[in-house]
């Protein structure tokens, strides 16, 4: 089958397209035809060296899939719910970068009714991300006010409608004003152009000095103070990747005070029961906001396999908003 490797850590261009065997499906997995692969961040950082495969996952990048079950282990596939010819979606700890790929059953999600496979293929790594930080460890509920940077990101526009969708009000950064006015067209109440506004003092000044109650972070660093200053009570800060750095001097009293939680994860080396525990919740949740039209998938740029390395250097270049995509069929 064709895969891009990656060639030797650095820039875009170590991304080849090359030859590998097609993997064989092992206990509670099945074997996938693929059709679209989803680009993200974590690539890139696997990419550049900074994002170390998961022991016994494929080296191949690539964290998200949709296609057609091939074949399988019979009794996950029951349990799933699924069979052979099922068209599926997949969150996967390596190898999506690729014609064929295996994942655990339970990580697999029918294809939304009236989704196309590479609408589907971008599914999977934001949304199990999202749920598992914004709902279950943010504890985000209707009523209240969820902050996310990067608005505009594949994670972004992914937090912003589900967040909607729940019941929340939702102020999103973003890097330009183009950037924040997509970010209101997706359904966000406010957007802040960070790059010209201090964010931890406009969502104050959005929540009437109350603060906003939980906090979506794939930057830190220096992030970290401000937004600690702009939460509310009982407020919870969520990190999900360290783009701004991992030192972070923040104000502890302010933590004592109001009685905030500082939390943090990393999806790809959590164990299948944890992912399939999340994809039940998405299944019931999230796929009929998917199916209905309130929840839709936003696809900046499709690539042929051959140009994975220009879908890297655009996703660095930080000027999309939503997916990129890989499509195969």
């Amino acid at each position: 089958m064709q895969a891009v490797e990656i060639r030797g850590y650095g820039a875009p261009e170590v991304l080849q397209l090359g030859e590998r065997p097609v993997p064989v499906a092992g206990p509670g997995e099945v074997l996938i035809r693929v059709s679209a692969s989803g680009v993200n961040r974590p690539d890139v950082l696997q990419r550049t060296g900074n994002y170390p495969v998961p022991p016994g996952a494929s080296d191949i990048p690539g964290l998200e899939v949709a296609g057609v079950i091939e074949s399988g282990d019979a009794a996950a596939l029951q349990a799933a719910g699924l069979k052979p010819g099922d068209r599926v979606c997949a969150l996967v700890a390596g190898g999506g970068y690729a014609q064929w790929c295996v994942a655990p059953a339970a990580q697999c999600l029918p294809v939304p009714r009236g989704l196309s496979d590479l609408e589907a293929a971008g599914l999977p790594e934001t949304f199990f991300t999202v749920w598992s930080n914004v709902f279950d460890r943010g504890r985000l509920q209707a009523g209240e006010t969820l902050l996310i940077q990067g608005g505009t990101s594949g994670i972004g526009v992914t937090a912003i409608q589900m967040a909607k969708a729940m019941g929340a009000t939702v102020i999103a950064t973003a890097g330009s004003d183009d950037k924040c006015a997509a970010c209101l067209r997706l359904g966000a109440d406010h957007a802040i152009n960070y790059r010209s506004q201090d964010f931890a003092a406009v969502a104050r000044e959005l929540t009437g000095g109350q603060g906003v109650n939980v906090i979506l972070d794939m930057v830190a660093g220096s992030y970290v103070a401000r937004e600690v200053e702009c939460l509310a009570e009982d407020g919870r800060l969520v990190i999900i990747a360290v783009q701004g750095g991992i030192d972070a001097g923040f104000n502890a009293g302010l933590v004592l005070r109001r009685r905030l939680t500082i939390t943090g994860s990393t999806l790809r080396p959590r164990p299948v029961a944890f992912k399939a525990a999340i994809a039940q919740s998405l299944r019931q949740h999230v796929w009929p906001l998917l199916e209905s039209g309130r929840i839709r998938p936003v696809i900046h740029q499709v690539f042929k396999p051959a140009e994975a390395a220009q879908a890297h250097a655009l996703m660095e270049s930080n000027t999309h908003i939503g997916k990129l995509m890989l499509q195969w069929a």
